[in-house]
């Protein structure tokens, strides 16, 4: 079985191991993944953040989103044609359900803010490794929304989040996969080499 083969098995296991993780531990995980988040070096003093609406047991950012300095504003990614733009959103505000059953803001994507206005974007991950590769869910939303960044280009900066239980070995990267700049869990902070 060659690696892409042998991909969605490895997803649908990660995804069930963070499942299985009890509300306790969750509520727990995503107290201390906010404590983390905000401790990067790179963390912006203002603009926008990047977050995303949990969902299928993803780790929680409603604690992060709640301690955020001032300065920063936290936006819900929203779905525009094959890629992301995002959307200033507070708790309150009006959402709708995305093709794939997950809550946006509701706004016309069109007015959505583009991926390179973003200062730190946060993103969800069903596997990690050692290296600091980031499996997502197979769709590429990520890969496509940040494949402008270069060596050369400003941030925004990346970080891959999810439980400490979704570390495992990864196949090598594909040409196209976006590396994030950190990845932070629960119990643990890998910042990258710089890009």
């Amino acid at each position: 079985m060659s690696d892409s083969d042998a991909l969605p098995a490895l997803r649908a296991r990660l995804r069930e191991r963070r499942r299985a993780l009890p509300a306790a531990t969750r509520i727990a995980g995503a107290e201390a993944l906010a404590a983390r988040l905000l401790a990067l070096p790179f963390l912006p003093e203002r603009g926008y953040v990047a977050g995303y609406w949990a969902t299928d047991g993803e780790i929680g950012l409603h604690a992060f989103q709640l301690k955020l300095p001032a300065g920063l504003v936290y936006c819900l990614p929203v779905l525009h044609g094959e890629e992301l733009r995002f959307a200033p959103w507070r708790a309150g505000d009006g959402l709708v359900t995305n093709r794939f059953g997950i809550p946006e803001p509701d706004v016309a994507p069109s007015s959505a803010l583009e991926p390179e206005q973003m200062a730190l974007v946060v993103m969800p991950l069903v596997g990690f490794d050692a290296s600091g590769h980031r499996l997502g869910m197979g769709g590429g939303w990520y890969d496509r929304s940040f494949a402008m960044r270069t060596a050369s280009a400003p941030p925004p900066w990346l970080v891959g989040v999810g439980f400490e239980t979704q570390r495992t070995d990864l196949p090598p990267p594909r040409a196209w996969d976006v590396r994030p700049d950190a990845i932070c869990t629960e119990s643990s902070t890998l910042l990258l080499e710089p890009r």
